[in-house]
Formats: C-alpha cells, structure tokens, sequence
C-alpha cells in the first residue's frame, strides 16, 4: 500500500510539472493589455494613429479566440525582415492573440523544396509558407494552392481583417494568376538594382581619367558597355585606392544552387533575351520560355524559345567574363549568402546586381562604405541593360516574398495561420517592419513622411519604391509551369559554363535541350489548366527571322558606353 502510494505521488507529481512546463511552453494571454503595451514599445511608427492600431488589434483579439491554445507552423527564407517576423512579431501575435508560432526560417532553396514536398504529398507539414511569388505559375496551375480571393470571400471571411486593405498593396499583380485570382499575399519585397561607390565616382581625379581613357563620362550606366568599361577602369586603371586593392566588378560563381538565382532572376532579360510586355516579357519571358495561350510550348529556339538564343548565349558569356576579369579572385568560389557582404568591405566600385535586400545591412555604423554620420557612400541606380534589351521589356527582378495557403492544411489551422499572416502585414505593424527590413509592401508606407524623414540614409531605395518603374522589376512569372521541376537546370548547366567546361553556347544548348523535356514530363503529369504542348521544332533560322524573342545576333554586341549623373538617372526611373 506504501508502495502504490509512493507511486500515485510520484505520478502526481510528473503530471504536475508537466502541466506547468506545458503551461510555459504558450504566451501568456493578455489580449487587449498585450497590444496596448506592444503598440506603444515596438510598434510606435505607423500610417495609423494608435486609436486604429488599438482597434485592429482588437480585431485580432476577438477573431483568435477559437484558436487560443492552438500552435502553428510557419516556414521562411533567411533575410532580415522574416528574423524581425520569427523573433519579435511571432511572440507579439501569440501575447496579443493566444496563437503560438514556430516560424522557422531557412534557405530559400529549402523552403522551395518543402512547399514541393507538400504539394506532391498532400500532407500538411506547415500551416502557411513565405514563398516566393516566382512559383506563381506552379500554383496557378496544381490547384494545391489554395486562391485568396476565394478564400477571404468564403470560408475565410470570419477571420479576414476588415482593414488589411488589399489596394494598398504594391505587389499583387505578381501574385495574381491568369485567372485574375490572387493566390498569394506579398510579405516583403526586394529588387535587384545597380549599387555603386557615389564616393569615388564623384572624385574628380577619377572622373578625369576615366573621360581622357574612354571618352565619356564616369557615372551610372546605362549600358551594359559602359558598365564593363567601368569594371575595367577601377580594376585594371586605378588598381588601389587609399593603399587596398579595388575591384569594378563584384559577383559570385560556385556550384551551387544561389547560382541559378542569378540567372533565373532575370539575368537575361537585362541582356535582352526575351519579349517586350510587363511583367514577363510576352509571348517569350525571361526564362526563355514561349507561351501561347497560356501553354508553354518550348525553351529552345527551334520550339520558338530564346534560352539558347544569341541574346542568351550573350548573357551567360559576359557573365563569365565579368568574373573572371574583374571581380576579386575568390568570387568564383564564392556562393549567394559569401558574395552577399563583400560590397561593403570598402574595395568594390559596381555591382551590376544587387539585391535591395541587402540595405539595412549595408547602412550599419562604422562600414567601410558608411560616412562617420550614417549615410552612405554608396547609391543604388537602374540597372544597365545589355544590347538586345528593347523599351517595354522588364529591367529587372523583383523578389516578393508572399503568404501560401495549401489546400492539403486543415482548416481550422490554415485560418490561424492566416490571422498571423495578416497581423504581420498589417497597418499597424507594417511600417515598423519595412524600417527593419527596408522590404516595402504597403504603398502607404511608401509615401509616409516617416519614410521620406530616412530615405537619406537608403541610397536611393526610397526613390525607387516611389517611381513609376517599380512595375518594370518583376518576379519570374506565370510563363513557368512548374517551378521546383525546373529551377535546378539553372545553376547545373550555367557552371558548365562559369567552370569553362562547356563554351556558353553549348551550356545553354544542353540546358534548353532539358527543359524542353521537362517541359514534357510536366505535361504528362495531367495538370488541370494550362499545360505545356510543345511545339514540333524547326530550324532555329525560322524562329531568328520572326519579329521578338528569339532575337538573332547583333553584329555590334557592344556599342559606344552610355552613362547618367545619380540626378539624371533617378529621373530616368520615372
């Protein structure tokens, strides 16, 4: 009897502390308390006055009580603005709401590979995702992804926030299938600009040398010429500034899948590669994929793509050139998330393409490109384009990372996840969240005057989320019908060509051969909309003779180098 009495307590016992470390394991619920004291600590800059943050929040308050106690799973890339999210909005929603959140943050490859993995499982792994709007034709096309603008009419009204504003919201149109229903909900954007030394382009012993050595004047590219003349000149002309060696070109170029980002985001239409027509470049986009009426129906050229075409093959090349001549000797070597600090070192004059992405990083005290009272020495520009580039087509990329919802999610969690979604791109958050990560969404936040107070200390960031050329940075498009089946193609076959195991023209040969076969088995998959039909293949020369994309060669692949004052090229944005 002692025996089993022992046991009874100690049972009681266990259970008791589990129950309070259970207890431990989930925010302390205050609700209205919580917000007020978030609102006035961490989330005191916002288009709203407090009142409305107050009222939003208890919005939240009251649409989260039957999901207090519940925890969800969230999954991210790994940049500053979903650190801000995992670390601080993630404990501020559970305080306020009583919704637990593990917000996992990872590599965008990663993340990719798991939002494909639930997909093709039809399992629920997580309650939501942060992906990246360049899957939007896979999404369209699966019908896994679960359509916002049904779901917030229907059975998500009751937990749709009467003021999230979808208007105000600078992204949709790359969310937004060709159905012209919205599949995702962008969290954070960033584009890929040109990024220069304002400093040492401004000295005017420089100025002076590059203009008596090239006949022109040192400043924003505007051509992917003047932009090599430059790399030259700070590479091999000026050679050291201040006693440290200077480079005009940074890049990276391991074997590695970052690589691909730098040619699928949109590496070739800044070359030229595709079609006129925003966002994607119509019918050939900057995958080099032809589209017609909304079927892919080749990458090559004999199938009327243009990802072996001159322009292409033109691309890759300087690509290689740039590396090898004038970048620092490690960048070959390097990945994304190595090359991603190197810039702010002190010894790079340009980067052709740099991700915006990368500004709170670049404005921290004491950097070698940071003046002693926190502005920079450095500015960022329109990005260059190549010969074959014509007006209309896209100048660049722009990431928008966006909320996913699978169908495979049940319900009841998949509304949970969309009330953290919401909270976290909400007015009263989203200001205080874009100062953090400088990824703006909200177009509101934009043209705040809080905004306009900073821009000094952005380098040009705020300018260009206030021009007309916003629209003309786009993420891949709906052109690409699956995409986990076919991004690793990039960075597999482009190393052949950076490596020098291949000639650019025979990669880029290998990797349209490839993609028009995957292009193939993706068909044989059964989707429901818009799946590829290939076209038979012709001789190269009939698709070259068409108007557009396929482009034939240019006898002059380098014209005369264009440049543009800071000043001038701002205006040009617009």
């Amino acid at each position: 009897m002692r025996e089993t009495s022992t046991i009874s307590r100690r049972l009681t016992l266990a259970t008791t502390i589990s129950a309070f470390f259970l207890l431990l394991s989930y925010p302390v619920f205050a609700g209205m308390e919580e917000a007020k004291w978030w609102i006035k600590s961490e989330f005191n800059e916002s288009t709203l006055t407090q009142e409305e943050q107050l009222s939003e929040m208890e919005w939240f308050v009251s649409a989260a009580k039957p999901f207090q106690g519940m925890t969800i799973r969230v999954v991210s890339e790994r940049i500053d603005t979903h650190w801000y999210e995992a670390n601080v909005l993630a404990k501020a929603f559970a305080d306020i709401t009583g919704i637990h959140v593990v917000h996992e943050i990872t590599g965008e490859d990663d993340v990719v590979k798991k939002i494909d993995t639930q997909i093709n499982l039809d399992y629920s792994i997580y309650d939501a995702y942060i992906n990246d709007s360049d899957l939007i034709g896979t999404h369209y096309r699966y019908g896994k992804v679960i359509a916002l603008s049904d779901f917030i009419k229907n059975e998500g009204k009751d937990v749709t926030l009467p003021t999230l504003d979808l208007d105000d919201f600078i992204g949709l149109s790359f969310t937004t299938g060709p159905d012209g229903k919205l599949y995702q909900l962008p969290d954070q954007q960033f584009a890929n600009l040109y990024w220069y030394r304002h400093d040492w382009f401004s000295r005017p012993d420089l100025k002076a040398k590059f203009k008596s050595i090239y006949g022109y004047e040192l400043g924003v590219p505007v051509n992917w010429s003047a932009y090599e003349d430059i790399a030259d000149f700070f590479t091999n002309k000026v050679k050291e500034i201040d006693g440290h060696p200077v480079y005009g070109h940074m890049d990276y170029g391991k074997k590695d899948p970052s690589i691909g980002w730098r040619f699928s985001d949109a590496w070739l239409s800044m070359a030229g590669a595709g079609d006129k027509g925003i966002p994607n470049g119509i019918p050939v986009d900057e995958w080099g994929i032809r589209v017609e009426n909304c079927h892919p129906v080749g990458a090559s050229v004999a199938r009327g793509g243009a990802l072996n075409s001159p322009a292409s093959v033109y691309a890759i090349r300087k690509f290689t050139e740039w590396l090898n001549k004038y970048a620092p000797p490690e960048a070959k070597d390097m990945n994304f998330t190595q090359a991603g600090d190197v810039p702010s070192k002190g010894n790079i004059a340009q980067q052709i393409f740099w991700y915006t992405a990368f500004t709170a990083a670049m404005i921290k005290p004491g950097l070698p490109v940071t003046n002693s009272d926190g502005t920079p020495k450095w500015r960022m520009a329109p990005s260059p384009r190549g010969p074959y580039w014509e007006k209309g087509m896209k100048l660049g990329y722009q990431d928008a990372g966006s909320w996913t919802f699978l169908s495979s999610t049940p319900l009841e969690r998949r509304k949970a996840a969309w009330l953290y979604a919401q909270f976290v791109v909400s007015k009263t958050i989203s200001l205080k969240k874009l100062l953090v990560g400088l990824t703006p969404i909200r177009n509101s936040d934009i043209q705040s005057s809080t905004f306009s107070k900073a821009a000094h200390k952005y380098g040009g960031l705020v300018e260009f989320y206030r021009s007309k050329a916003r629209v003309a940075w786009t993420p891949t498009g709906t052109n690409v019908p699956d995409y986990p089946e076919l991004a690793d193609l990039w960075w597999k076959k482009t190393a052949l060509a950076i490596s020098g195991q291949m000639t650019a023209q025979q990669a880029m040969d290998e990797m349209a051969k490839e993609m028009d076969e995957r292009l193939q088995k993706i068909a044989s998959k059964g989707q429901q909309r818009c799946e590829p039909k290939l076209n038979a293949p012709k001789d190269p020369n009939y698709w070259l003779a068409q108007p557009g994309a396929p482009k034939p060669k240019l006898a002059n692949e380098k014209p005369k180098g264009k440049t543009l004052s800071y000043e001038a090229s701002l205006k040009a944005w617009d």
